[in-house]
């Protein structure tokens, strides 16, 4: 283990993230299997830099599956399967175990088929979609994600003042020459995540990125809370232009919901994601080497673009994920000390050795 000389953060490599991360939820009533891949995803999430959906996830999904919120056994439920699109009942186990076997089942089919597509409800927590992305563009496959959560109501539609849907995030991801793209948005300007972390530390937003229940522009965190009248997220493309991510909320919702058979219209009770996944073989095409010829070209181009700061190139979403990762498997991953405290808080509560441990 190293701590910076500040003592607020915790180094260690990969393989002993994701050893410690696999033992608590194997100690938590996972299957081997089902906790190695939610280990693995969450420490590629941090590999690559997104901290609120790695690790810093764990205590959330350990208190889920100690409720019986996040499902511990079987498998998910077919409910139909044509070969080339597949919708599956997850039953609210892991999701991102539920989103590794649903790549392998495409990866399987794709030579068959060229084109996979899946739908899900009921699955849990699908976490980082781009880290889920990498899985395809490592098979060399175009990929998009979209998930979105049919009981949450944090963004309203444009010009209205009430929540009525999730962040609705989706991802594409497809091989690029030097380093994937890896796109990871969602409908709104900000995350659910991102605000309750803001809050949880005393901080505002730099941006007005949240509608206040009076439907006003604030970049007060605490918007979102308390029993009254709550505020909402605002839509990407903010009070101007906010009719653009309206549209791509919309898209997800349709993806996700409609092609699931499960939604808002049956009013859940219970916090669930319908998801969205389609798994595109270029190979079905003109060809895998002239599909990555072309984005691996114009990638270049976009690397190369006169940048309006010489201190600051054109980069594609991607580019820094793959940096981060080369650096975090050549120096290890650094999680906040208030992280790794959480979690050795659950090691201590399910019987075994801290992560702060040498």
């Amino acid at each position: 283990m190293k701590q910076s000389p500040a003592r607020d953060r915790v180094t260690r490599s990969v393989a002993e993230w994701e050893r410690f991360a696999a033992s608590l939820f194997a100690a938590a009533g996972l299957a081997s299997g089902k906790a190695a891949s939610v280990a693995r995803l969450l420490v590629l999430t941090d590999a690559m830099g997104r901290g609120t959906h790695g690790l810093a996830q764990g205590p959330a999904y350990l208190e889920e599956l100690a409720s019986g919120s996040m499902s511990k056994d079987g498998e998910p439920e077919i409910v139909r399967d044509t070969g080339p699109t597949i919708v599956w009942d997850g039953r609210y186990l892991p999701g991102l175990w539920l989103m590794e076997r649903a790549l392998e089942t495409a990866f399987a089919r794709i030579a068959a088929h060229g084109v996979v597509t899946f739908a899900m409800r009921h699955s849990h927590h699908i976490g980082c979609l781009a880290a889920l992305a990498k899985y395809a563009t490592d098979r060399g496959c175009y990929v998009m994600l979209a998930s979105s959560g049919p009981h949450t109501k944090f963004v309203a539609p444009f010009g209205g003042k009430q929540g009525l849907f999730s962040p609705d995030p989706f991802a594409i991801g497809f091989p690029a020459g030097a380093s994937p793209v890896l796109f990871d948005a969602c409908a709104s300007l900000t995350t659910v995540s991102m605000t309750r972390a803001k809050v949880a530390a005393g901080e505002q937003f730099e941006h007005e990125w949240l509608l206040d229940s009076a439907g006003r522009p604030t970049r007060d965190p605490a918007a979102m809370e308390g029993a009254g009248p709550r505020g909402s997220l605002m839509l990407l493309g903010g009070m101007e232009a906010g009719h653009k991510g309206f549209g791509l909320a919309l898209m997800v919702e349709a993806l996700t919901q409609g092609l699931s058979g499960f939604g808002r219209r049956d009013a859940p009770t219970r916090w669930g994601a319908s998801v969205f996944m389609q798994v595109i073989d270029p190979g079905a095409f003109a060809g895998r080497a002239a599909f990555e010829a072309q984005t691996a070209f114009f990638a270049d181009q976009c690397r190369e673009n006169a940048p309006i700061d010489p201190l600051a190139p054109v980069r594609l979403p991607g580019d820094q994920a793959a940096r981060n990762i080369a650096t975090a498997l050549a120096q290890g991953i650094s999680l906040p000390a208030a992280t790794v405290e959480q979690l050795d808080r659950w090691a201590a509560r399910l019987g075994f050795e801290s992560a702060q441990v040498e």
